[in-house]
């Protein structure tokens, strides 16, 4: 996709601080992190958003978010990961990518990102789940 940041940063046309680069999927960090290492994995290439990844592309990008997430503990002393993926809304950029956020105990992030809403009953819950289960069929 010619317009498009991150298929510019894969090409190699766009700079970009690289962690690993892998047949299928490309790792960098984010140039505004949320902590210092946060790390965007993505498809080589173009996909816009996690749906439209194809069954053959699956294994190796979720493989080296998972790497990804393995590893930067030790790598920067951090406690752990949060990995979290956009789909459309919020998405920056209109190309799938996985965000591998490090973190540390009393980091100061708290929960999501956005407001949480409680269901007002059980049978509320309950309907949502059975309107998503049928409609995986």
């Amino acid at each position: 996709m010619p317009d498009c940041l991150f298929c510019g940063i894969v090409a190699g046309t766009v700079p970009a601080f690289t962690v690993v680069d892998s047949p299928d999927a490309m790792a960098f960090l984010d140039v505004r992190p949320v902590f210092k290492g946060h790390v965007l994995v993505v498809p080589r290439p173009h996909v816009g958003q996690l749906g439209d990844l194809g069954p053959d592309l699956l294994p190796g990008f979720f493989a080296l978010v998972q790497r990804v997430a393995r590893v930067i503990p030790d790598a920067l002393g951090s406690h752990g990961t949060f990995v979290a993926m956009n789909n459309v809304v919020s998405q920056s950029v209109p190309h799938l990518h996985a965000h591998v956020v490090p973190r540390t105990k009393g980091d100061g992030l708290r929960g999501f990102f956005w407001p949480r809403h409680k269901y007002a009953s059980d049978d509320e819950a309950a309907s949502y789940a059975a309107r998503i289960t049928a409609a995986l069929g």
